[in-house]
């Protein structure tokens, strides 16, 4: 755990007088990021009541390097009390109230990361500058089963207007936690000035000194907020088409910007606190501080790697040219830094892969995320082949081709003819044993499941799949290159599947069976979408390809039958169709299928829990958090149905109290 945040204050002699230089610190490195919590509130104040002298012509505020704040320490909202949630609440607005009304100007000078709480310090100074290195800023708390509660609701509105007060409070946090980098701040109103990192504090401090030299005094912004009835209107509906009412904060959101354009600023302050009374107890934030706490603390841990030294990985290598093995090549590329070779059946196939990751690293040069040298230099990293020799210096090998067994078999076995013995041989299969696939050879142990997502460079998780015969080594090897990567690995026992292609094939099961059944594709998804998942299950089957999810439906078929039936449907998808088979007349309500799908992912955690495919419900949540996108307020998909009974109803108890029984 971070230390608390102090704010430091250092008195500057200027030439337009003394000037307060506070700057928010918690003594850790950039990794562990400024936070408000208790403590660091009861600082502020301390601060704030240095700076009641009149003495003072200005303050500016700024972050430890590359981190301004990240807001409220979630660490102290879990097992909240409404009137607890109020107060911590108004604590808030009246200190950061108090920095608005200091009788000099003021300038956040935001040199990093800004979140939540961080942006909303912000909004109460009457200037801000922003460094072009920033990357992160935003007010993510809808995501998190919440609304803005220090301001942000009140405050954004009257800065940026209406229609951008909702796209930042509201819908960028729903697609996927979308954020603004400094540029987009910029643009879009937050920030006043837009400077280089290399002169950031000193321009910030020049820019402070122009406003008090030229006597610009303080400073409300009122944006034209006439708009703000229709534009929260227009929001509602699309709101509805999007989460189903599945989660209240966004809703409660809406209701606070329209507000704003009729309330004083503490008329504002006294909704946000009741809605913070409201939600922050509630199960979707109660949800999201858990899910929060599995992303961010415990997986990061590696819970169950052994502690093993792994292998130096100094050459990869990808099997395969198609999109995953593209997206991979350059994943690894790009965090690795090092030589990358590609091997397919024509070199026409590999120079078109080239090509494509070319074509990519110009992409992010084009816009300013790769510098023109770098990506030149690891365009000279990647090279290919069409003989199995290309990998023979290569320390770890991924195999990205077709989902069959016997070509998955052959692949390794001419790998295991040119590669050192100590090379791990690594599968990306998302339903097939890798036990199997490696049966074969003459070293099993080097053997190891990483099942990405697509698209790669979105989704997080990489599934490591041990097989009985892999050894510490090369999982401490897989496990250390993901987290080069920048990937979540989650550990997962080698079974049919996995997790996250295994609870959606089972959420599948009841769409799939519907359908047979004379329900529509509207009706399935609705009843899906009730949940508040991103995507529709037949949006979703679009992405994976009728055939790559009617072939994982044959491997889980043929592991459990009862739970996995075949569907006349999904074959006829499959065989390029575009309408439902049915089978059988008769429908379901969509709540009833809705009531299905709950039931049949309860069921199935069970049997995931029960074969010790994962150590503990936390790891299912993980897998679904940051391989399928579900929502944080969901807390992953256990804890909504311990939450709300589901659990309790199918399996006898909580999913959170089962552990592997062998």
């Amino acid at each position: 755990m971070a230390s608390p945040t102090e704010f430091k204050l250092q008195r500057l002699e200027t030439r337009v007088g003394p000037i307060a230089l506070v700057t928010m610190d918690n003594g850790e490195d950039w990794q562990k990021p400024n936070t408000f919590g208790e403590a660091a509130l009861r600082s502020l104040e301390g601060v704030l009541d240095q700076l009641r002298s009149r003495e003072w012509r200005g303050l500016l505020l700024t972050g430890k390097p590359f981190v301004f704040a990240v807001g409220a320490d979630i660490g102290e909202f879990g097992e909240i009390t409404p009137e607890r949630a109020r107060l911590g609440g108004h604590a808030g607005h009246e200190l950061f109230g108090r920095l608005r009304e200091l009788p000099f100007v003021t300038v956040a000078a935001i040199n990093g990361a800004a979140l939540g709480g961080g942006v909303e310090i912000a909004l109460h100074c009457d200037y801000r500058t922003i460094a072009s290195s920033v990357r992160h800023f935003a007010c993510p708390e809808v995501f998190l089963g919440l609304i803005p509660g220090w301001g942000g609701t009140q405050l954004v509105p009257q800065l940026v207007g209406a229609e951008q007060a909702v796209t930042f409070v509201v819908e960028n946090p729903l697609r996927q936690n979308r954020m603004l980098d400094a540029r987009r701040a910029f643009e879009a109103g937050f920030a006043d000035v837009l400077v280089e990192p290399v002169e950031f504090l000193d321009e910030s401090l020049a820019y402070l000194l122009e406003k008090v030299g030229e006597g610009a005094g303080k400073r409300r912004p009122a944006a034209d907020l006439s708009d703000a009835a229709e534009v929260c209107r227009k929001a509602r509906s699309r709101l509805d088409g999007q989460v189903h009412g599945a989660t209240p904060a966004p809703y409660r959101a809406l209701d606070l910007i329209e507000g704003s354009a009729t309330w004083s600023l503490e008329e504002g302050y006294r909704a946000e606190e009741e809605a913070l009374a409201e939600l922050l107890p509630g199960p979707e934030a109660q949800a999201s501080v858990y899910a929060f706490n599995l992303v961010e603390r415990r997986a990061k841990r590696g819970v169950g790697l052994p502690d093993a030294e792994p292998r130096r990985v100094r050459k990869v290598g990808v099997v395969g040219a198609g999109l995953m093995a593209r997206q991979l090549a350059l994943l690894f590329l790009r965090r690795l830094e090092v030589p990358v070779v590609l091997r397919d059946l024509t070199r026409e196939q590999v120079d078109e892969a080239g090509a494509w990751i070319a074509d990519e690293l110009g992409e992010l040069v084009r816009r300013g995320r790769l510098a023109e040298g770098k990506s030149r230099f690891l365009g000279s990293l990647v090279t290919g082949g069409t003989e199995w020799e290309v990998f023979a210096e290569c320390d770890l090998v991924l195999e990205a081709v077709f989902e069959e067994m016997a070509v998955k078999k052959e692949v390794f076995a001419e790998l295991e003819r040119v590669v050192a013995p100590e090379c791990v041989l690594a599968t990306n299969t998302s339903s097939l044993s890798v036990t199997e696939m490696g049966a074969d050879l003459e070293h099993p142990e080097r053997v190891v499941g990483m099942h990405f997502f697509n698209p790669v460079a979105v989704l997080p998780l990489v599934e490591l799949a041990r097989t009985p015969h892999t050894d510490d080594t090369t999982l401490a090897t897989a496990w250390a290159v993901t987290k080069k990567l920048r990937k979540t690995g989650v550990l997962v026992r080698d079974a049919p599947a996995f997790v996250v292609n295994r609870l959606l094939g089972r959420q599948g099961s009841v769409v799939m069976q519907a359908l047979d059944h004379g329900n529509t594709v509207e009706e399935t998804d609705e009843a899906v979408l009730r949940m508040g998942l991103p995507m529709a299950p037949s949006v979703l089957l679009q992405l994976v390809g009728p055939q790559v999810a009617n072939h994982v439906r044959h491997t889980l078929h043929g592991a459990w039958p009862d739970r996995y039936p075949l569907s006349a449907t999904l074959e006829s998808f499959a065989d390029g169709g575009d309408a439902p088979v049915v089978v059988k007349h008769d429908p379901k309500t969509v709540e009833e299928l809705h009531t299905a799908v709950l039931e049949a992912l309860a069921d199935e955690s069970r049997h995931i829990l029960e074969e010790g495919v994962v150590a503990e419900a936390a790891d299912i949540d993980t897998c679904l958090l940051l391989g399928a996108g579900f929502p944080f307020w969901l807390g992953g998909i256990t804890k909504h149905l311990d939450q709300t009974g589901v659990s309790e109803r199918v399996v006898g108890r909580p999913l959170a109290e089962i552990r592997c029984s062998s």
